[in-house]
């Protein structure tokens, strides 16, 4: 009988910048109110990088770093990185070539993914791709997004959403029955307009006129990303739910993507899970687009007991969205190996 081999999850880290913007300060700066923005999405206050020196390529660093310690994981021993962002440090270089420089990962090759806020997961199954094929041994996954360089902050429709972070996480092989089970994305070109930086890319070139139009930063319609997001978020739970011959009660945890509290809620009741199954940091974080799930695991990681059954869950722009079933294993800690 042959024996399945998965990628589990055996490490996690995370990182947030010192800087908090709550909702009082963004009161000084657009015609907004604390009451309406925590009724709206449930965001209390959003972490910021205040430092212009700092980049994406630093706070996924110090994500992974914060790995590799708690983790004890050997630098030299990291085989792949693979970084999901939206907001890369240039254009022309990868992120995780930076990571991989900047941690000293003398081994380790690094890319980039980008599908948004959906682009943890599809880096997760990636990344637990190479490693049950037995290509890898060792690979770390992080998401991380510098939100506040495509943020206008005159915008009051956008600027209360989103924050800066990074999480990472490490895969590495086991035989025992953890690990990531299955997945089911989707993606629909057609919703691209709803959520969307329009200039920087080859479509748009940056110059004077893009400037002037402020074609450099984030543009969304929120009702259509709202309703979008919370039929594909339970859509895709359920089609995960029922390829594994699985009933919701099931589920241990609910890790969504977190980008609205009221999405976030309405999949939660969809799938019949109470407001403890439900992990949330929204309202200290924002929406950290790509680091989301991790920061999630990240802080709740303490929660989450061996065997137990995570569903894992985003939608972004692109439109790009699914969701990832996973049985947590145990992590390794500072005396491991």
């Amino acid at each position: 009988m042959r024996i399945r081999k998965n990628a589990v999850i055996t490490a996690v880290g995370g990182y947030v910048p010192d800087t908090i913007l709550s909702n009082h300060d963004l009161e000084k700066m657009v015609d907004t109110n604390s009451e309406w923005i925590v009724a709206r999405t449930g965001i209390k206050e959003r972490r910021i990088v205040n430092d212009p020196n700092i980049a994406t390529s630093d706070m996924a660093t110090y994500a992974l770093k914060r790995l590799m310690e708690d983790g004890n994981v050997d630098p030299d021993e990291i085989d792949c990185v693979i970084v999901s962002t939206s907001t890369p440090d240039y254009v022309m270089v990868s992120t995780g070539s930076m990571v991989c420089e900047k941690a000293g990962l003398k081994n380790a090759w690094g890319i980039d993914t980008n599908a948004a806020c959906s682009g943890f997961l599809y880096a997760l199954t990636l990344g637990s791709s190479m490693i049950e094929s037995g290509r890898c041994k060792k690979v770390v996954v992080i998401g991380a997004d510098k939100n506040s360089s495509i943020i206008n902050y005159t915008d009051r429709n956008t600027c209360i959403l989103f924050g800066d972070g990074a999480g990472a996480v490490l895969l590495e092989q086991t035989e025992e029955p953890v690990g990531l089970m299955d997945s089911y994305f989707r993606t629909d070109g057609t919703g691209k307009e709803n959520l969307i930086v329009t200039a920087g890319g080859s479509k748009h070139p940056a110059s004077q006129q893009t400037l002037d139009d402020k074609l450099h930063y984030v543009r969304q319609d929120g009702r259509v990303v709202f309703k979008a997001a919370i039929q594909g978020m339970t859509d895709t739970c359920n089609k995960v739910l029922k390829s594994n011959d699985l009933e919701s009660s099931q589920i241990n945890f609910l890790i969504p993507h977190q980008a609205n509290l009221r999405i976030i809620q309405s999949v939660g009741d969809y799938l019949g899970l109470s407001e403890d199954q439900v992990k949330v940091n929204i309202d200290r974080y924002g929406n950290t687009t790509a680091a989301t799930i991790p920061l999630c695991l990240w802080d709740f990681k303490d929660d989450f007991k061996y065997g137990d059954k995570l569903m894992l869950t985003a939608f972004g722009a692109g439109f790009s969205w699914g969701a990832t079933y996973l049985k947590w294993g145990n992590l390794r800690n500072k005396q491991s190996n």
